[in-house]
């Protein structure tokens, strides 16, 4: 019989108990205690939703400002012409330039988590979607990423505005909403703005149950499942 270290034995006894639905205050708790590791886990959000993502009238895809942050330094990106290049400057972008950031970027430059453009730029981007396409840094209006507010867009890219899409396979969306090391009430009212946000952008196709199931997890913790009819309290956090 094969035998489990002490954190394995601790992980699967969470698990065996886990068989209500639990409030997300209850969850976090049982997540800060379980750790065990000596790095700063981060704190991960898992929606199962009842849609169907190959239909076009079906697609979940936004993004959100978590108002307590990501706890992740942001690198920005910025590709644009005259002027904006100065409002990326003074927005805090970490690169910025046209032309010649453009060609950095085809040899191999991705030293950005994101990157932002103007429309009269994407030109200079187009051959770059095979390179940028599979990492998901090539801007996209949708995301916010492409837009002649350069200042705005690289400021709440810092603040913690974060990008998300529900998956092909399944309706997952997923994200992380902060490090195990935050107070409660940065999480949860990161977890109040992320779930606002999934409701307020639910398709009009969709019929029935739409948020079917949430887990909350950490990087090396268990996946706790959430009660969804009790996410709507979370709202207290964000005016609080």
């Amino acid at each position: 019989m094969a035998k489990f270290t002490k954190r394995q034995q601790q992980l699967k006894k969470i698990n065996d108990n886990n068989k209500i639905a639990l409030a997300a205050e209850e969850a976090l708790k049982i997540l800060k205690d379980a750790k065990t590791t000596r790095f700063d886990e981060t704190v991960e959000i898992h929606f199962k939703l009842g849609i169907n993502p190959k239909m076009n009238d079906q697609q979940v895809r936004s993004t959100v400002s978590l108002p307590g942050g990501t706890g992740k330094e942001v690198r920005v990106a910025v590709v644009a012409k005259g002027e904006k290049l100065e409002e990326a400057k003074e927005a805090g972008a970490d690169v910025y330039g046209a032309e010649d950031l453009v060609a950095r970027i085809g040899e191999g430059f991705l030293e950005f988590d994101k990157l932002v453009a103007t429309p009269d730029a994407m030109g200079m981007l187009s051959k770059m979607g095979k390179l940028l396409g599979p990492r998901g840094l090539m801007p996209n209006p949708k995301d916010g990423t492409v837009t002649f507010e350069i200042g705005k867009a690289v400021k709440e890219l810092k603040a913690g505005k974060v990008s998300f899409r529900a998956e092909k396979d399944g309706g997952i969306v997923q994200m992380g909403i902060g490090k195990l090391s935050f107070d409660d009430g940065r999480i949860l009212k990161n977890l109040a703005a992320v779930y606002e946000q999934i409701v307020k952008v639910k398709p009009a196709a969709v019929k029935g149950t739409y948020i079917k199931a949430v887990y909350l997890s950490s990087t090396m913790g268990p996946g706790l499942k959430l009660d969804p009819n009790r996410l709507q309290e979370l709202h207290k956090y964000l005016v609080a």
